[in-house]
């Protein structure tokens, strides 16, 4: 037995070579395939570009916005009312007396400082959730069609069922003509 011919140990080495490599080549050509298989699966487990952008800070150009214009504007999918107040009404609010008020908030809390003309809220009554029409009511402010619930230019409840003011979204100047709704001190809202 030891006098096996060389060609013939060859020729074993060479077909282990080759069984060795037929193994490799499925082993790989399945690997590759179970990645092509699984990749539609865990594609569809990102977050797509709209769902992103949803939860993302959204940045609202106010040049050209004029005096008393409410611009109506969605972040999260919820409604932001953006308001240039005029100077008759931050008069008029700031002369606005605590006890007149249900839930008692003080201009100076309504709005960014060094930006009183600028009113960021939530544009949903707190009652039921109804939008309230702008530029109506008594306080020059808006009304809610559907319960009677009014507030006053800076979104605090005067009148009616609404239990709090309009809330106010976390938000940011990035410049005196830009606002970051969903931003707040530099950071992202969660």
């Amino acid at each position: 037995m030891a006098n096996i011919p060389a060609t013939t140990a060859g020729a074993q080495d060479q077909h282990g070579n080759r069984r060795d490599f037929l193994f490799l080549a499925t082993g790989a050509g399945l690997a590759v395939g179970a990645g092509f298989t699984a990749w539609p699966f865990v594609s569809s487990m990102k977050p797509d570009a709209a769902t992103v952008a949803a939860g993302a800070p959204l940045e609202v150009d106010l040049s050209p916005i004029t005096d008393g214009q409410i611009v109506n504007v969605f972040w999260r999918g919820k409604l932001i009312f953006v308001r240039k107040l005029t100077e008759k009404e931050i008069t008029d609010m700031k002369a606005v007396p605590q006890s007149d008020l249900s839930d008692k908030a003080t201009f100076d809390s309504r709005v960014k400082s060094g930006h009183d003309n600028w009113l960021v809220v939530y544009g949903n009554c707190t009652h039921l959730g109804c939008v309230p029409i702008g530029h109506s009511g008594n306080f020059e402010g808006w009304a809610c069609p559907c319960h009677g619930s009014q507030f006053d230019a800076v979104g605090r409840v005067r009148r009616g069922p609404a239990p709090i003011n309009l809330p106010i979204p976390p938000y940011t100047f990035a410049s005196d003509t830009k606002i970051k709704i969903g931003e707040e001190g530099g950071k992202a809202a969660a």
